[in-house]
């Protein structure tokens, strides 16, 4: 995914995003690919990409809005 792609869908700074990523990519979890002005950035390990897709998958389920509410007092 590219940065700015993960910073509308969250509606996170596009330099909070790419801040993350940088650590993310020093730790060898992530790299970058460029393709033009944009950068992508891919999981590095099999591991890593089956828990990123199951964290997607989960959120696409279960939109954040389903976790902020609080429980009802009867």
């Amino acid at each position: 995914m590219c940065v700015s792609y993960i910073a509308a869908k969250y509606g996170l700074a596009q330099t909070l995003v790419s801040h993350h990523l940088r650590l993310l990519r020093a730790a060898r979890v992530l790299r970058a690919d460029r393709c033009g002005k944009q950068i992508f950035c891919v999981a590095t390990d099999e591991h890593v990409k089956l828990v990123i897709s199951d964290m997607a998958e989960h959120e696409c389920e279960h939109p954040p809005s389903e976790f902020d509410e609080s429980p009802k007092e009867e």
